[in-house]
């Protein structure tokens, strides 16, 4: 499964964001960093600053730049004028995004859709489609678009208000197995429901090609499928690392959340600090001897740290255990002492409470 980084773009259109060129430029190369084969960058036709970003990245990075365009041939103009490397088209294909959003019937869409294409093509584009909440359309108008347009290298499946589960998303993807390519086949989930990880990964079960993701979930409302989680599932589960450098993944994720003045819960999934921190007597005790008791995966094995804290939650295991790396007997006397002043001086980090053990000899 290909991904393709959509932060640049979902992030810019939270409420209260404004990202300048700069802040996609340096976002955009950081992500890079990463391997990440194609980097959204925004939809040229709203402006100067979508228009400069796609233009200067698709200039700095080697992962190929995607410009958004609606149905519409000045938008697909406005894409390849930026030096986009893939012209992305987004057409709504449910019944109620038809009336609501486009005011068109299905055959008016296709016919903006063929119109949009056609028109990339000629212009010598790469295309890829986004069938917006295609998640809610009857299955037979996903295979009517693949099978009416066979240009698009990837027809996208958005899942537009984060509103699937997995199973289904599941059951939709075996009803169009044998029916449409999925080598051609891309996904857009929203987390709305906290499902946007479950979901991409049952697509990436299910043999789809590619899949959009962004850093630490930023995108509208609840945000996307999280880049950093899905790669560390996938690592994890199916020894399946993306085509991403992972041992770099928490590091660079940290970066293009600085670059963009962004920040995460301390409990977020992989990148928050909350999730690498354990102060718990019974947690440190066991893991100074085996960290994997109370962790899902070694955060080093991405670029993170481990943090364990000690304080006045510790007891008297963990005690035993610093004195024994400080060089010092782990007499009762010794681990009272120790408890006491990590009761005061606490809480501290291991290399800290090591050192305050040592200063018991």
């Amino acid at each position: 499964m290909l991904l393709s980084d959509v932060t640049l773009r979902e992030g810019d259109q939270m409420p209260d964001r404004d990202y300048s060129v700069k802040q996609k430029v340096d976002a955009g190369c950081a992500l890079d960093d990463l391997g990440l084969p194609y980097i959204q960058t925004g939809f040229p036709i709203t402006g100067e600053k979508d228009y400069e970003a796609t233009r200067r990245l698709s200039g700095a990075v080697s992962a190929e730049t995607i410009g958004l365009a609606r149905a519409l041939t000045g938008d697909v103009d406005a894409a390849i004028e930026a030096e986009a490397d893939i012209v992305e088209v987004i057409l709504p294909l449910s019944d109620r995004h038809l009336e609501h959003t486009l005011s068109a019937t299905r055959e008016e869409a296709f016919g903006m859709a063929n119109e949009a294409i056609s028109h990339a093509i000629d212009r010598g584009a790469t295309v890829h489609v986004t069938l917006i909440d295609a998640f809610r359309t009857n299955p037979a108008g996903i295979v009517d678009f693949f099978e009416r347009f066979p240009e698009p290298k990837f027809i996208n499946l958005a899942d537009t208000v984060g509103a699937r589960v997995p199973k289904f998303v599941q059951e939709l993807l075996a009803s169009l197995d044998g029916s449409v390519d999925f080598d051609r086949v891309g996904v857009h989930f929203h987390d709305d429901l906290g499902l946007g990880t479950a979901n991409t990964l049952i697509a990436y079960e299910a043999g789809v090609a590619k899949a959009d993701v962004s850093v630490a979930s930023i995108g509208e409302r609840a945000g996307n499928t999280a880049l950093e989680e899905l790669v560390v599932s996938g690592t994890i589960e199916h020894d399946e690392k993306f085509g991403v450098e992972v041992d770099r993944l928490v590091p660079v994720c940290r970066r293009v959340l600085d670059d963009l003045k962004e920040s995460v819960d301390p409990r977020k999934p992989v990148l928050g600090e909350a999730v690498v921190t354990h102060e718990s007597g019974l947690h440190t005790a066991a893991m100074l001897n085996d960290p994997s008791v109370f962790e899902p995966y070694d955060p080093a094995r991405f670029g993170g740290e481990r943090h364990l804290v000690f304080g006045q939650g510790t007891g008297q295991a963990s005690a035993r255990i610093l004195l024994r790396r400080a060089g010092v007997e782990p007499t009762d006397e010794h681990i009272e002492e120790l408890l006491s002043l990590l009761d005061r001086e606490g809480p501290v980090e291991l290399g800290g409470a090591v050192a305050l053990a040592g200063d018991l000899q």
